[in-house]
This record gives structure tokens, C-alpha cells and sequence, in this order.
């Protein structure tokens, strides 16, 4: 199948490129199903040493419908690991929209996961905070989002209840595995290209406590699919103060980076007890 063909034009085309997918994955990893799955976003690669006991590991690009990621702190790998006696698909990057994907592409992944037995989604990433009091290094649990994209994964009179749309149950328990964490507002937008001043000051005012380029479109093709959906973010900058102190990417991602492998674990215990 060539690239051009494996381009998604509608809900139904997606699915069943997805459904494509999941018998690959399943084929090559010889599971008969997975209990959940985790998409692991900028920086986030380390958490998968520590999130599980790890099984098989290959490339996603060999896989129907996928393609390797552009962006910096993204791999391209797919991961069958072990967390307890559940079995977990990790797929250790994802590609954007800002990098000319349309939104079937990006949400490609969690769609194999969820084809492939999924029932819950851990959705993570980084994010420019909007808040004072949310420091980078700090994962945030996230509540809800605000889709700035003006996209969306889904074709046709598909009418999603999104009103909770990051499981009130997952939330519970990353909160009782630990109390500290915060939850905020994932303001979602597509990017590549940071906000300005004014629109940092419009997003704060609209209710968001933090802004990146992933989640709210995968959340959408999840919360369809019938998925729960636990998100996830580490603040790797402060956005309202990229006024005064330029943004640097190198930098931010480090940030992730250094605190990859808590998250793995932090995670792990979620999983376990999801």
C-alpha cells in the first residue's frame, strides 16, 4: 500500500486503516489483546524504562497507516511491555498536525490501541504554562481541554459527549497514588509556532492553565472509540514569561527529559491499579 493510499479521508477509512494496524500489532507481539495503552509525548521516551517490564519493541512505520515522527523528543518505536499481569502497547511518539498531518494521521496510534483491545488511553506531553503557579518540571493531571485546533479526527454527524472526557476515575486514582499533583486546562493549538502576548492573555482569560500542540485530537478519537482517557502533561516552560525570557526548545526539553523516568513510574503505578 502506498503512503498516498494510506491516507484517511473519513471516520470509517481511519478505523478501518487502524483496524489494519491492531492485527499487525497483535501479529507481532503475539498478544490476543492489550489492557491499555500510552502514547508518550515530547521528552517522554525514559518514562518507558520504568513504566513496565518491557516484551517486544519495533518500529511503527512497519505497521499499516504510520509514520515516523518529526519532531524533536519523538521516536517512532512501538513497545509491548508488562505492567503487573496487564499488558500495555506504548507507542514512544506521535506525529502533529503542525508537521502536515491531517488529524486522522495524528490520532492514527490510539486508534491502533484501542483496535488492538485498549480500554483505557494514557495520553501525555508537554505544555507551556499559564499559571504562576505552575512551575516547569511539574506534571499536571489533565481535567479538560479547550480545542484550538478548529480540526477535529472525526468525519460526519458523529455527535461525542466530550463533558467528561478525561476519566473522572483515572483522575481519582493518579490523585491517590499522589496527592501533590495538580490538575489543570490543556488549551490545545496547532502550531508550530508559539502564541503571542495577546494570545497568551486570551488563553489564561478563557479558563486554560496550560497550552501545547497534542492531546485534545487524540482525546476525541479515544473518548468516540468508547476509551478512558488519563492525561498527562509536565509543564516545560513558562509561557507568560517567554515575554521576557525567549523560549528555547533545547531547554524545554530537557526539562522532560530529566523527569522521564518518575513519570514511567508514577504511571506504572496507575496502570496498576486501573
Amino acid at each position: 500500500m502506498s503512503e498516498s493510499e494510506q491516507r484517511p479521508t473519513t471516520t470509517g477509512d481511519a478505523k478501518e486503516l487502524a483496524a489494519a494496524a491492531a492485527q499487525d500489532l497483535l501479529a507481532r507481539t503475539g498478544a490476543d489483546s492489550f489492557d491499555a495503552m500510552v502514547v508518550l509525548g515530547s521528552g517522554w521516551a525514559g518514562a518507558a524504562d520504568t513504566l513496565g517490564s518491557p516484551d517486544i519493541e519495533f518500529d511503527a512505520t512497519e505497521l499499516p497507516g504510520f509514520h515516523a515522527p518529526g519532531a524533536e523528543g519523538h521516536s517512532s518505536k512501538v513497545r509491548s511491555m508488562w505492567v503487573g499481569d496487564k499488558r500495555i502497547v506504548v507507542f514512544m511518539g506521535r506525529v502533529h498536525v503542525y508537521e502536515g498531518y491531517s488529524p486522522a494521521e495524528a490520532v492514527h496510534a490510539v486508534r491502533t490501541g484501542l483496535a488492538a483491545g485498549a480500554g483505557t488511553a494514557v495520553l501525555t506531553g508537554s505544555a507551556g504554562s499559564l499559571r504562576a503557579d505552575f512551575a516547569p518540571g511539574q506534571p499536571v493531571v489533565v481535567r479538560d481541554h479547550i480545542n484550538l485546533t478548529s480540526r477535529s479526527p472525526l468525519t460526519g454527524p458523529s455527535f461525542v459527549d466530550l463533558s467528561e472526557a478525561y476519566s473522572p476515575r483515572l483522575r481519582r486514582i493518579i490523585r491517590e497514588v499522589d496527592a501533590s499533583l495538580a490538575e489543570g486546562v490543556y488549551a490545545s493549538t496547532i502550531g508550530p509556532q508559539l502564541q503571542t502576548p495577546s494570545e497568551l492573555n486570551v488563553l489564561g482569560r478563557s479558563g486554560a492553565d496550560v497550552v501545547g500542540r497534542s492531546l485534545a485530537l487524540e482525546t476525541i478519537a479515544a473518548v468516540e472509540m468508547g476509551a478512558e482517557v488519563l492525561g498527562l502533561t509536565v509543564v516545560s516552560n513558562d509561557a507568560v514569561g517567554s515575554a521576557l525570557e525567549p523560549f528555547e526548545a533545547e531547554r524545554a526539553l530537557e526539562v522532560v527529559t530529566q523527569r522521564a523516568r518518575r513519570l514511567g513510574e508514577l504511571l506504572n503505578r496507575v496502570l496498576s491499579r486501573a
